[in-house]
């Protein structure tokens, strides 16, 4: 949970604890409803996600950012050690972070990642293309670099 969640934040290793917190709190309150589910693992990815856009709702969240250190210069670090890519995810709408993370980074596929989004399969599709794109460009890569699907899947 608390690698996806890193990977949801861009990298903030504070805020990735606290909605890991939160989503736990929240399924422990509604452990029924967790033990009915018929996909525990995509039950938890929503309430993940959830407790993001909860998190990104709340007003104090704009003004405020905590570090442990301060900082000598601005840098994102990301578990696999990549800043640039942490950078770029970090300039992504939250839903089109969780877009990507859900579909490359779990290797969900389109009616799963619709399902944790609450979204529709079209949305979820080109949500991906748009976040892609971006992250193409903000990496200064050529279309085809950065993700490549594989033959015959859809966005």
């Amino acid at each position: 949970m608390l690698h996806t969640a890193r990977l949801l934040t861009a990298g903030d290793p504070f805020l990735a604890e606290d909605l890991v917190q939160t989503a736990l709190t929240k399924l422990y309150i509604s452990w029924a409803a967790y033990r009915r589910a018929a996909n525990p693992d995509a039950y938890v990815r929503r309430a993940l996600f959830n407790a993001l856009m909860d998190e990104r709702r709340r007003i104090w969240r704009r003004f405020e950012r905590s570090f442990a250190e301060v900082p000598e210069r601005v840098s994102a670090a990301a578990d696999d050690g990549d800043p640039d890519l942490a950078r770029a995810l970090g300039e992504l709408p939250p839903r089109m972070r969780a877009a990507i993370v859900f579909r490359f980074v779990h290797d969900m596929d389109v009616t799963d990642t619709a399902e944790a989004l609450g979204c529709s399969p079209g949305t979820v599709k080109s949500q991906t293309a748009r976040a892609l794109d971006k992250l193409r460009a903000a990496l200064g890569q050529p279309r085809a670099a950065l993700i490549t699907l594989p033959q015959g899947a859809h966005r």
